[in-house]
């Protein structure tokens, strides 16, 4: 089971618990939060093996974008991978900043920025990678984390992101016990780029908050540096 159904057998949990201790003061008949809690426990697993975990990205997201900070993270977080994909010359082709709009797209998880991975597919077939290309990919990857710690000096997000980054390099035979340290490399490099780009960086940022087209990104960026 993905860690967003289990987020949502939590809340069932939850919602189990707190309905039976406050029941007998509302006066709400026990029946009410146990059908409420094996439905939320029934949509779990179907999102998880069903519609995989889409159904409580979506949700989940729509909570968590009350939060004005959960939202500037998001932005700072794609941000990060949208300046530092454009400074490693790695195409954006598209972005999106919620699971509403990715669902909408026919994209999975949280949604994010979409690149022109060709290249990078292309090699992965023939079962060898440069090295300069893994090391571009990698810090994009990583790039979204890097921003988060820049301005927050944590990240909540980038579950997706560590995945792709460690299958990639376990596909191409790197050992297990070298991704941590590979990972805190890319995300030092990512670091490094978006701070040589700061002014950039947040010209960006207010581009991606304003929804603007992928070709208006890019013009903010040149604009900021």
């Amino acid at each position: 089971m993905n860690q967003t159904a289990l987020n949502l057998v939590a809340i069932g949990i939850f919602t189990m618990t707190l309905s039976t201790l406050l029941s007998p003061l509302l006066h709400i008949s026990p029946a009410i939060p146990a059908i409420a809690t094996f439905s939320i426990l029934g949509l779990a697993t179907l999102d998880s093996f069903q519609w995989q975990g889409k159904f409580g990205s979506i949700a989940l997201d729509f909570f968590a974008r009350f939060s004005q900070e959960h939202r500037d993270r998001v932005l700072r977080h794609e941000a990060g991978h949208f300046l530092t994909a454009q400074q490693l010359e790695i195409p954006v082709v598209g972005y999106t900043l919620s699971a509403w709009e990715a669902f909408r797209q026919g994209q999975a998880g949280q949604g994010g920025v979409q690149f022109d991975t060709q290249e990078l597919e292309a090699e992965l077939k023939q079962g060898k990678l440069s090295a300069q290309l893994v090391e571009r990919y990698c810090t994009v990857w990583m790039a979204g984390i890097a921003a988060e710690q820049i301005t927050y000096g944590n990240s909540e997000g980038g579950n997706d992101d560590r995945q792709k980054f460690r299958e990639t390099l376990t596909k191409l035979g790197i050992p297990v016990s070298e991704l941590p340290q590979r990972e805190r490399l890319s995300i030092l490099r990512a670091k490094e780029l978006l701070k040589k780009h700061e002014l950039a960086y947040e010209a960006l940022v207010e581009a991606l908050r304003e929804k603007q087209s992928i070709k208006q990104c890019y013009s903010a960026i040149q604009n900021g540096n």
